[in-house]
């Protein structure tokens, strides 16, 4: 939703979008590890961050690299981010690539997408 929102208000028919949107991923390790790929449909580069929430929208630790880096027009930039089981089984979590907008300049909107992944722990 948001996204449309900043599409709308830079005039452009195209909004952000990540890839992939969803999956499922089953590791042995007590973490697991998911590449996502931000994309940039804008005519001018943006400046992006990843963040990680789990699955009602909070903050979790998680590792992204890198966490906040600049997507040119037309373009996406590899991700890729490690979370915790923290002692569970299945962890379901939120990947999240949201615009930060550039200081000084006329719009302060943020737009964000999110993945929704699902991890399984395999002993």
């Amino acid at each position: 939703m948001l996204a449309a929102v900043f599409a709308a208000g830079c005039g452009a028919s195209a909004a952000q979008s990540m890839t992939p949107m969803r999956g499922k991923i089953s590791s042995f390790d007590d973490t697991f590890s998911v590449r996502v790929f931000p994309y940039n449909p804008y005519p001018h580069r943006i400046r992006m961050a990843v963040k990680v929430y789990d699955q009602d929208f909070r903050p979790i630790a998680a590792q992204v690299s890198p966490a906040e880096a600049m997507v040119g027009s037309q373009s996406s930039r590899a991700v890729l981010v490690s979370i915790g089981f923290n002692d569970q089984r299945v962890r379901r979590v939120r990947i999240c690539a949201e615009s930060v907008p550039f200081p000084g300049r006329g719009t302060n909107i943020k737009a964000q997408v999110c993945g929704r992944f699902i991890a399984y722990r395999i002993d």
